[in-house]
């Protein structure tokens, strides 16, 4: 098992390189750069503009740029310069990065919570009228738009009398040092972003733990465990093990996707997550920045991957015995 999560996290290390430069040379392919953006300004003359493009470097050819920028990462750890934050990149994703990954896990949280036990109940009384109600709640969640729910929840709160929506404190507390009354604000405000996103993910995974369930609850061992006399509850418990061993797969890819999901939701909401920074850097041409964050939910897939396989065999002797 050691020798496997070794040869794991050595495979990451080429991956990564492979990542990155795809990801800079499909950035080298979009027009212009951020000095571009700059055209428009009278003020700045065309001198004014090839001495800020020396300035940042972004006269010299991409290959050098990137040998330049990955040689940052690998010996200072330096992610680059953003150039419409005047700030390193590593500052500005460290600012932000806690947030985010608290929204992600919690939200994964909710979805786990609560599509997996609405699978099993699914599984068990398939064909009946409360299958038939959370199977359409499951495609409602799927088919519905995150930041068009998110519009919807807000209109709801707003007709509900609330006057402090969006963000992830009320104006009293931004900036404030934390105290009890902060955190309960925080509950307050930090349930809407995680039930926007988390309501599509909730769908998928209660639809693929009930059909898990139906496909285990009708194999052959299933059968045998009953013809030995086992109490239902005990069958059922062998058969729901390992129905969740697909759903530990999903697991380990369903972190981009909760990270990805939270860009629009995280403009929408006005909540300090990288979402929001991702998306003004892709229109300002801040490729350092967009970079970084390609790179960063790359690294986190293949983290929640490996995270995955060694759950898998932590539960399963099967898969850990080969």
């Amino acid at each position: 098992m050691v020798s496997f999560i070794i040869r794991r996290i050595l495979i990451m290390i080429p991956m990564m390189i492979v990542i990155s430069m795809i990801c800079f040379f499909i950035i080298e392919l979009q027009p212009g750069d951020y000095v571009s953006t700059l055209l428009e300004n009278p003020r700045i003359s065309g001198n004014m503009i090839i001495e800020l493009r020396a300035q940042l470097g972004l006269d010299k050819p991409g290959v050098v740029r990137y040998w330049l920028w990955v040689k940052g990462i690998v010996t200072k750890g330096d992610f680059g310069y953003s150039f419409a934050h005047n700030r390193p990149v590593g500052d500005l994703i460290w600012e932000r990065m806690g947030w985010t990954v608290a929204l992600a896990l919690t939200t994964i949280v909710f979805q786990w919570a609560i599509g997996i036990p609405l699978g099993i109940f699914s599984a068990r009384h398939p064909y009946s009228f409360m299958d038939y109600l959370l199977t359409f709640l499951a495609f409602l969640g799927l088919s519905i738009p995150e930041f068009f729910l998110a519009l919807i929840l807000i209109f709801w709160m707003l007709s509900m009398g609330a006057t402090s929506i969006g963000g992830l404190f009320s104006a009293q507390f931004v900036g404030a040092p934390w105290s009890f009354a902060k955190i309960i604000d925080l509950f307050q405000h930090i349930w809407l972003p995680i039930v926007v996103v988390g309501i599509g993910g909730f769908g998928g995974l209660m639809r693929v733990m009930r059909g898990n369930t139906l496909d285990t609850l009708g194999s052959p061992f299933v059968s045998a465990l009953r013809a030995r006399g086992l109490s239902e509850k005990t069958v059922r418990k062998h058969a729901i093990k390992n129905a969740l061993n697909p759903m530990v797969s999903i697991a380990g890819m369903e972190l981009p996707n909760v990270f990805s999901g939270t860009i629009i939701v995280a403009i929408v909401l006005g909540v300090p997550t990288m979402g929001p920074f991702f998306y003004e850097a892709l229109l300002s041409h801040d490729d350092y920045l967009i970079m970084t964050f390609l790179m960063f939910i790359a690294f986190i897939t293949q983290i929640g991957n490996l995270l995955a396989d060694f759950i898998l065999a932590f539960i399963d002797p099967r898969i850990r015995m080969s």
